[in-house]
């Protein structure tokens, strides 16, 4: 069982202190792909005159925007951080930025928009570009704070976390979140590149894990190894169901995910598709006429 996180006490739009360097600011946006909404990051001292990053802006939302315009006044915004393209995280960074005079970075965008989407939310931000794209391990400071550029590719293949030095953490964007497995959507998500990814996250041994949605993972060692161990399950339940004679995602989904919500068994289709493209690609299952979503599946 993954020990999952409850989400403290918030208000949308309040600004909260939750370490000596994080504020955290909530955009109304929740919903079964968000959970309590999009977690932005301020990432600084809160003195006045200080440098701060800014992690994940959120959707477009004029709520928003404003709340986080008044959590920095006073201070100066020196980079715009996000961790992927998808529409509750990046669409609001180019008003933010405007407005501050920041500029924005992060990962090179897809070159086309390859989401199959379980959700509007999850879907890409065709129109954003940033200023500047980083390489996993560069290295941003400001006054107090060094963030490292972690390439964690796997729920988009365009994904960024963010490491804090002075405080062992990473803001790991939608890789690892405390309230639910991650979406794993192909073609642009790619479960063994996610996989991949979570045991270069598990290596760095952080002390704690800031998700854009959702409480933090305090523990995050034990909470990780379920996270991974969890995949693995569900690797070898998806084997166990071609086993069975079933052939079809349609028909796996039903079996696995009886105890889900139904409404989320379309996400669950795709988590599925990922993990038996990943399958396929280890020669360990065969599908027909291709590994599409509506391919027939068998054991190799």
């Amino acid at each position: 069982m993954i020990p999952f996180v409850s989400m403290p006490a918030f208000e949308y739009g309040r600004a909260d202190g939750v370490s000596p360097l994080i504020q955290r600011v909530i955009a109304n946006n929740p919903g079964p792909f968000t959970f309590t909404g999009t977690g932005t990051y301020i990432v600084g001292r809160p003195d006045p005159g200080a440098a701060v990053a800014v992690i994940d802006p959120g959707p477009l939302d004029d709520a928003h925007l404003a709340a986080l315009l008044a959590a920095v006044a006073g201070r100066r915004v020196s980079h715009v951080l996000v961790t992927h393209t998808h529409r509750d995280h990046a669409p609001l960074a180019r008003p933010f930025a405007e407005a501050t005079g920041a500029p924005i970075l992060a990962a090179r965008p897809p070159a086309r928009t390859v989401h199959v989407s379980p959700a509007p939310d999850e879907e890409e931000d065709e129109t954003f570009a940033p200023d500047a794209v980083l390489a996993d391990g560069e290295i941003l400071a400001g006054d107090g704070w060094t963030l490292e550029a972690l390439a964690t590719p796997g729920h988009a293949s365009n994904h960024l976390a963010f490491a804090l030095r002075e405080e062992n953490a990473l803001f790991c964007g939608d890789h690892v979140m405390g309230w639910s497995t991650t979406v794993v959507a192909p073609p642009d998500g790619d479960m063994a590149a996610y996989m991949d990814s979570l045991d270069r996250v598990i290596a760095r041994d952080f002390s704690t894990l800031w998700p854009t949605h959702g409480g933090p993972v305090t523990e995050p060692g034990s909470f990780l190894a379920a996270y991974k161990a969890h995949r693995l399950l569900r690797e070898a339940q998806v084997i166990g169901r071609l086993a069975a004679g079933d052939r079809r995602i349609s028909a796996i989904v039903p079996n696995l995910y009886a105890a889900v919500d139904s409404r989320l068994w379309p996400a669950a289709s795709l988590s599925v598709w990922a993990h038996l493209i990943a399958l396929e690609a280890a020669g360990r299952v065969a599908a027909r006429p291709g590994p599409a979503l509506d391919a027939d599946w068998t054991l190799t």
